[in-house]
């Protein structure tokens, strides 16, 4: 079975999200500890007491942990449903509408800058000089994605029935998230580093978190659910126990502002 071969505007999925909020900020997975030690090792200064700015913030995933480090966040979210759920789940931590392309955000105001699987929605050409007006000189643009462990064989095998089903992978994948695809020009001088992490979850939450990406919320109900039926299958018989054990290659890109 297969869904439709209809390939869905950049812009239709980018806003897709703000439909499944609540689904997207219940079952998505974090990020560990040793990504935000990695990010300041890197920039050479720590997150705590630091004024960053967390971009397409979502539901407030990695704002929360930043939050939590101590830093003095602000979040930019353009997506109202999304917005919403963020400020459900961190009621005391700013939230402004915007997005990469254009930062409501004054200029060198900034000590990190983060993209926390966001920055692929946005137009490099105008994102990066966007990012280098709002930071301080020595400001650090830090951007991270959860990307599959593919060199686990289940995740490897799952990543190819949905590259099967739907003719093509989820937009946060190793393919997409390098430096050359996130900055052409090269102007960034971006530094890359990996994080690898795991977490064990029921299989309904596993195909929640799934079921959460653009690539199925713009193929409709009918077509997602109709792979993630024949998906809980295939998990069931890899994790009888009907708990998955998710591998997470974390891709961290940074850059320094001279």
């Amino acid at each position: 079975m297969t869904a439709s071969s209809h390939t869905p505007s950049h812009t239709t999925r980018a806003h897709s999200f703000n439909s499944a909020a609540a689904q997207y900020a219940a079952n998505r997975p974090s990020y560990p500890t040793a990504l935000l030690d990695t990010i300041e090792d890197l920039a050479g200064r720590p997150l705590t007491g630091a004024r960053v700015a967390d971009i397409g913030a979502g539901t407030g995933i990695a704002t929360a942990l930043l939050h939590t480090r101590g830093a003095d966040v602000i979040a930019v979210e353009p997506g109202d449903g999304m917005a919403a759920q963020f400020r459900r789940t961190l009621p005391d931590v700013p939230i402004v509408r915007g997005d990469g392309n254009h930062l409501p955000l004054a200029t060198a105001s900034l000590d990190f800058l983060t993209y926390a699987q966001s920055w692929h929605w946005t137009d490099p050409a105008r994102s990066v000089p966007e990012a280098l007006r709002v930071l301080r000189p020595g400001g650090a643009l830090a951007l991270w994605w959860n990307t599959a462990a593919l060199d686990v064989p289940w995740l490897a095998e799952a990543a190819r029935r949905v590259d099967r089903y739907f003719g093509e992978s989820t937009p946060a994948n190793t393919d997409n998230v390098n430096a050359r695809v996130v900055d052409p020009t090269g102007r960034l001088g971006l530094t890359r580093r990996e994080v690898r992490w795991s977490r064990r979850v029921p299989v309904d939450t596993h195909l929640a978190n799934l079921g959460s990406h653009s690539l199925f919320l713009v193929h409709g109900e009918e077509a997602s659910t109709a792979f993630l039926a024949e998906e809980r299958d295939h998990l069931m018989r890899v994790f009888p126990d009907g708990l998955v054990e998710e591998v997470y290659d974390v891709v961290l890109l940074l850059a320094t502002r001279a």
